[in-house]
């Protein structure tokens, strides 16, 4: 607008001041564009006051719509607000009721646990009881078994008994050259003697002394051992006595035995006996030696 004035301005001036300097036509066609130009600024005033009533209608509805989605957001954000609290509740609800699920399985879980172990402890004890009754119930059908065996072998080895007795007679009946060494006489039927009756004793030793009919069987073997001892037949105790290396003894076995004390050494098992002569030996013994 000021720039359509300041033109018109000099075209005034310029008019008025040279105007008898330019033809009427030319004057005319002047005021005919200034008149165009007015025309023009009046239309850009125009446009522009329309603009700024539009830019201002947009301006109120941009504002309008501001407010609309800040209370649209503002909506939102309180719903989120309400959702967030009410899902953040209903998440501690369920952590509660898992926690509370989870305490009473624990607990269940501790009580059963309890419950299988006491149960545990009493089946135990209920097999180690019966175990220990039928292990007590074998071991007592075993001793009866061996106590049985044992009185029929009794009966066996005294019926040798009297059979050795009988050949001792014969020994005695036999007679002996005068003046005879002992290396010079025939000791095989005594040595046969001594070593059946060491056989017997081998055996009875392991028997149970209350074992029936043991007691007159050890006095026959008593009586054996008296006949040869009169016909000058010795059979020294050898059994559990020490061992040393200057006896004449054969030592068929050793065993290790830590019930003995370091280096001793026991004779535990006479494998043959050890005959004398009218104290002569006339048959080493063949033993077994046990060492701590």
């Amino acid at each position: 607008m000021k720039h359509l004035q300041i033109i018109t301005l000099c075209l005034f001036l310029t008019t008025g001041a040279s105007a008898q300097n330019f033809p009427d036509s030319t004057i005319i066609l002047l005021q005919q564009e200034i008149k165009a130009l007015k025309s023009a600024d009046k239309r850009l005033d125009d446009e522009l006051a329309s603009q700024k009533k539009q830019l201002q209608i947009f301006s109120e509805n941009v504002n309008a719509e501001l407010e609309t989605n800040k209370a649209n957001i503002q909506t939102i954000s309180d719903s989120l607000g309400v959702k967030i609290a009410a899902t953040e509740q209903n998440a501690q609800t369920k952590i509660a009721g898992v926690t509370e699920s989870v305490g009473k399985k624990s607990l269940f879980a501790g009580i059963g646990g309890i419950v299988l172990l006491l149960l545990s402890i009493t089946l135990f004890f209920w097999l180690y009881r019966r175990q220990k009754s039928n292990s007590a119930d074998i071991i007592k059908q075993l001793e009866k078994t061996k106590s049985s065996i044992d009185e029929k072998l009794v009966v066996e080895f005294a019926k040798n008994a009297e059979a050795l007795q009988s050949l001792v007679g014969a020994l005695r009946a036999t007679p002996l050259p005068n003046g005879a060494q002992p290396s010079e006489i025939d000791h095989s039927l005594a040595l046969k003697l001594s070593d059946e009756i060491t056989l017997i004793e081998r055996n009875i030793s392991l028997m149970d002394a209350n074992t029936k009919g043991l007691k007159q069987l050890n006095r026959s073997i008593g009586k054996l051992k008296d006949n040869l001892a009169a016909n000058g037949y010795e059979i020294p105790e050898l059994l559990r006595k020490p061992y040393n290396e200057g006896m004449k003894a054969i030592i068929t076995n050793t065993i290790q035995d830590e019930n003995l004390e370091k280096g001793v050494e026991l004779i535990t098992k006479i494998v043959k006996p050890q005959v004398n002569y009218k104290d002569v030996m006339i048959q080493a013994a063949q033993i077994e030696v046990s060492i701590g």
